[in-house]
């Protein structure tokens, strides 16, 4: 990488759909390279759960944009965030404009300055590479079949201890897919400059060296 381009932090954007494997993956590159890491998906999971119901299944949207302007980090520490509610309300949440453009800045804050005086940011989510970070230095686009993020999903749930149904979490995944694909706002997509990954025969290892050579490989003809 060019010596001008060091002196700003290296920014990795990880996007993908839910348990794609890109979670593990930013963590895994995260402890590789010493990059801060931010779970931007906690964000929209932390809102919706502050949120209040509104109509036809959905969130209350003024209880949402108030929840995302005043988010705090010491909310994201909240270990509820991490079951299966929190990840439909996190859809619902993120299909809403105005919660999107308040979380922007502190997703891009982070970025631009990683706590722990950092060299680099780590950021996994479903606009990273194409709406927060467009300028990253790497893009990366985790896939994976449906039915494995159904697996993946359902496996992690019950090693939680939490009673999954797997046909209940695909029809959840397929309906949380259609609404991260179809919103008006940074639907999920793929950056034009992003390396797909696709993790579906993968494991944890395997997605991580793919990655890991992506990444390095780019440095090494950016030299």
């Amino acid at each position: 990488m060019p010596a001008e381009r060091r002196k700003k932090p290296v920014v990795i954007a990880v996007d993908g759909p839910a348990a794609s494997g890109k979670g593990t993956l930013a963590r895994r590159l995260a402890d590789h390279f010493g990059y801060a890491h931010l779970d931007t998906g906690l964000l929209y999971r932390a809102v919706g759960m502050a949120s209040t119901p509104g109509t036809d299944d959905e969130i209350d949207v003024e209880s949402a944009v108030a929840a995302a302007r005043n988010l705090g980090p010491e909310a994201l520490e909240d270990t509820a965030l991490r079951g299966e509610v929190a990840a439909i309300m996190a859809s619902k949440a993120a299909a809403i404009p105005a919660v999107r453009a308040a979380l922007v800045d502190f997703q891009r804050r982070f970025a631009e300055a990683p706590p722990g005086g950092r060299n680099g940011a780590i950021l996994d989510g479903r606009d990273i590479g194409t709406v927060i970070c467009p300028d990253a230095d790497h893009k990366i686009f985790v896939v994976a079949s449906r039915e494995a993020r159904a697996e993946r999903r359902v496996k992690e749930l019950r090693e939680r201890g939490i009673a999954a149904i797997y046909a209940r979490v695909l029809q959840d995944m397929k309906e949380r897919d259609a609404r991260d694909r179809s919103r008006s706002v940074a639907p999920l997509a793929p950056a034009d400059d992003a390396f797909l990954l696709d993790t579906t025969s993968l494991d944890a290892d395997a997605a991580f060296a793919s990655a890991l050579e992506f990444i390095t490989s780019r440095d090494r003809s950016d030299a």
